[in-house]
């Protein structure tokens, strides 16, 4: 019988390997193991401790808090109890938090540690269906006494109790969930207005964890580590679409900070990240370059032009002359082994890259260097996937090809349309912008994209961010800022022009890497601002702009830029977790910085 809720899956592949690793965690820098033995434990114990509290069956439980097992075992055992978990942002303001638990009808509001907490005790009054509010982590609040307040420990130990009095209890509970029954509401980054609570179902998490495996397959030996939001449907493809299917190892970092020295101690087999950390990887290979010994830099150079002679070869699918093969492989094992080694990525066979566009160059460099990564395209309402690259069958500048039972068709404006088993149920409480998405199972995307005579899908970009220009021509922006963004010293970008007689950009720059800039030139400065502002770094980014502007039409020529004097922060609603720019938030925040770029 096909498995088809998530309680079966976690129950199926713990049967099959109760002793295999399941998850590690990293505690006073040593690395825990915990086994799906225990893993099923823990998570029959968050179950029965929440049924003891009144959960009962389609009731939502919100989930706060970074990544860690926790995480896991608090979502699990929500949908083991009959309920759907609601992700929420741990950089959301307590106005958002207010707006995600209110609108998803939260009963239970399960949280990381005090900071998250004090959140749900500003708001909880504006929340009455809220009946609990559970901490994983509890101190700062040994002491503090609350009726609605209980810790994790606490809950796991009412669940133990509930076992004993009644030992069949948990079986009968995983039964209660129904393949078509909402496992999961994510809520969308919200870049264009409040955010709307994606209904996702049991049997859609487990059909695109089954399709995706046809083009990347994993087993229950890799190894990957978990570092971006789990509350985003990107992380949730690995930690339990690809986790309850195949059963791999998933390895929770520290925490955001210390990412790259986990890395290098796990050495996974499988590495996903957004664009962001892949780029931030790329500069830092270019910048510790510059600043090696003379014979180390020829030699990277060296590397560097034979692998991107012997991969533009191999990406064009040409046969690669044995001399040039010969080089590669030299090169391969005297510089770019061991630079693989010192990131982490020497196990590494596959890299993955989604949640946004990213610059084809940064691809095209990290498969010269040995490091194949694949791109692959989706979004929340699709639940993750609806195309990617396999390891072998692959064309840079595409997402890949649509994952077997994915229907793809291009809408008469370009608008690409999708259908599969894994499209979700609606926008929960709002059937408005349901019906305008999900037309006969069809999800409208909102992105325009061509597919090729070989059926790779081309994204052009997001319908509503297509510039035309006074002149009538259109720009897609989106390409433009990822060549911009292939420069170390640009962190991001946002290309404006719409109705207007030229391009121009804001940009936001690499601090790391400006300021070392700087402190090699000696350029004179005392804050961040007022570093943006010197004439040394305003020449630096005119330099990077240049070399995009010869690669692209006279029509998409950069005419004038401007460098944001701040960092751009989730907090501030200038881009979302994912770190997506948020443009309507940045054109109005910037309004007047992007006027006098405009003014004669």
């Amino acid at each position: 019988m096909a498995i088809k809720t998530l309680p079966k899956a976690l129950l199926n592949i713990v049967e099959k390997q109760p002793n295999r690793i399941a998850m590690r965690k990293k505690d006073y820098g040593i690395w825990q193991d915990i086994t799906w033995a225990e893993y099923l434990e823990n998570v029959k114990h968050v179950t029965l401790g929440l049924h003891a509290l009144g959960v009962k069956y389609g009731e939502h439980v919100a989930i706060i808090g970074e990544n860690r097992p926790e995480w896991l075992y608090s979502a699990l055992g929500i949908v083991c109890a009959g309920g759907a978990w609601v992700g929420v942002y741990t950089t959301n303001p307590v106005a958002e938090c207010e707006y995600v638990v209110g609108h998803s009808d939260a009963v239970v509001y399960i949280c990381e540690d005090e900071e998250q907490l004090d959140k749900a005790l500003v708001f909880r009054e504006k929340t009455p269906k809220l009946r609990k509010l559970i901490v994983w982590e509890m101190e700062g609040l040994k002491h503090y006494e609350d009726p609605m307040l209980m810790s994790f420990q606490q809950l796991l130990d009412l669940g133990k109790e509930e076992d004993r009095a009644n030992p069949d209890l948990f079986l009968k509970l995983t039964e209660l969930a129904q393949p078509q029954d909402i496992a999961g509401i994510i809520y969308t980054s919200g870049t264009t207005g409040p955010p709307k609570g994606a209904l996702l179902a049991h049997e859609g998490y487990l059909w695109v964890g089954h399709a995706s495996q046809q083009v990347m397959p994993a087993t229950n030996e890799d190894e990957t580590i978990s570092f971006l939001p789990l509350n985003h449907v990107y992380e949730q493809i690995f930690d339990m679409m690809f986790h309850l299917t195949v059963g791999q190892i998933v390895n929770f970092t520290e925490n955001t900070d210390t990412v790259m020295a986990d890395m290098r101690e796990i050495s996974p087999t499988m590495f996903h990240a957004v664009p962001r950390i892949w780029e931030k990887y790329y500069s830092g290979i270019v910048l510790k370059m510059a600043d090696a010994t003379w014979l180390k830099r020829k030699l990277y150079k060296i590397a560097v032009q034979i692998g991107t002679q012997y991969n533009n070869k191999a990406l064009a699918r040409k046969k690669v002359p044995l001399q040039l093969a010969l080089a590669y492989h030299l090169v391969y094992f005297m510089v770019f082994r061991k630079l693989k080694e010192r990131l982490g990525f020497d196990r590494v066979r596959l890299g993955v890259s989604g949640a946004a566009p990213i610059s084809h160059e940064i691809l095209k460099f990290f498969q010269s260097i040995g490091i194949p990564i694949r791109e692959g395209y989706g979004m929340t309402e699709t639940t993750g996937i609806t195309h990617m690259s396999s390891e072998v069958d692959y064309k840079v500048g595409t997402v890949g090809r649509a994952i077997p039972g994915t229907e793809v068709r291009i809408a008469d404006d370009g608008e690409i349309v999708v259908k599969h088993p894994g499209i979700f149920k609606g926008y929960y409480k709002d059937e408005e912008q349901t019906k305008e998405v999900l037309v006969d199972g069809w999800m409208h995307t909102g992105d325009v994209g061509v597919i090729d005579d070989e059926g790779y899908l081309k994204l052009t970009d997001r319908k509503k961010d297509l510039i035309i220009t006074a002149g009538g021509k259109n720009v897609a922006p989106q390409y433009l800022e990822n060549l911009l963004k292939f420069s170390p010293y640009i962190n991001d970008s946002v290309v404006i022009g719409d109705g207007r007689k030229f391009l121009s950009a804001l940009i936001v720059i690499d601090e790391e890497n400006v300021t070392k800039y700087a402190q090699d030139q000696k350029v004179q400065y005392t804050t961040y601002a007022t570093m943006t502002r010197t004439d040394e770094v305003i020449a630096l980014i005119q330099e990077e702009i240049d070399k995009v502007n010869k690669q692209v039409a006279r029509v998409e020529n950069i005419r004038k830029f401007k460098i944001i004097d701040k960092k751009l922060y989730t907090e501030d609603g200038e881009v979302t977790p994912t770190m997506k720019v948020k443009r309507k938030s940045i054109n109005a925040q910037f309004g007047d910085l992007i006027e006098s770029m405009y003014r004669d």
